[in-house]
């Protein structure tokens, strides 16, 4: 399948290059590829740069929002938040209409420093926001309750926990799910919640998480619906 992965961070670079191992034609969405690719600084957590990733992965596309579009089957956006509809509109809605975003961001805001807070909740969700926006594509909500590399790796987390999914198209979620099981995600642990006004749940549950992996000094857990027989 030929897919475009909007964003050049941690996760997005995670999900790129999963999808590539298990052999897709993948192609990395960012505003400027050269200036991607020219960065020399690591990110605020230490990660290196996107090129010093990049070169490990010369199977990896890059190129300018649009283009990984167009030619894409489906897409992921893995970028900031707070960056998603613009690198979205960036990608343009007739290269989007109809196909499948799954959509990994959250709505986090850095301005007060750490931990940070959300732009969007309670009433409304970024996975909403996306999917108001760009309303001919199938907006799906996945993998954002987590360390990227266990999104792509769940038996990074022993034992049995749990991936959510929720989106208003049955046959997108369906489309997503089946992404999920090949990255090694058991059919019985995806969760699908409904509609896209789950993402605000989600969403607001990073705010936990954020707080775990504080206390927990560790990326390396994840949360397990565990439900009594009545």
């Amino acid at each position: 399948m030929r897919i475009a992965v909007f964003g050049t961070g941690p996760v997005g670079q995670a999900l790129a290059g999963k999808l590539a191992e298990l052999g897709h034609e993948v192609t990395v969405g960012t505003r400027d590829p050269e200036a991607t690719l020219a960065r020399t600084e690591s990110d605020y957590l230490g990660n290196p740069p996107f090129g010093v990733w990049r070169e490990a992965h010369p199977e990896l596309g890059l190129a300018r929002p649009v283009d990984a579009a167009a030619g894409a089957e489906l897409a992921v956006n893995a970028t900031n938040g707070a960056g998603s509809l613009e690198m979205l509109e960036l990608a343009g809605r007739d290269n989007l209409a109809g196909k499948v975003l799954m959509d990994v961001a959250n709505p986090l805001d850095f301005s007060q420093g750490l931990p940070p807070s959300f732009f969007v909740s309670n009433t409304d969700s970024l996975g909403e926001q996306i999917q108001r926006a760009f309303p001919d594509t199938k907006v799906v909500k996945a993998l954002n309750t987590m360390n990227c590399e266990v999104m792509v790796d769940p038996a990074k987390v022993p034992g049995e926990h749990d991936v959510f999914v929720c989106g208003e198209d049955a046959d997108a979620k369906r489309q997503v799910a089946e992404l999920l099981q090949s990255f090694g995600w058991p059919t019985e642990r995806i969760r699908d919640l409904g509609g896209i006004s789950s993402a605000r749940g989600t969403e607001m549950y990073v705010a936990l998480w954020l707080r775990l992996w504080g206390a927990l000094d560790s990326g390396y857990f994840n949360i397990a619906v565990v439900r009594a027989d009545v």
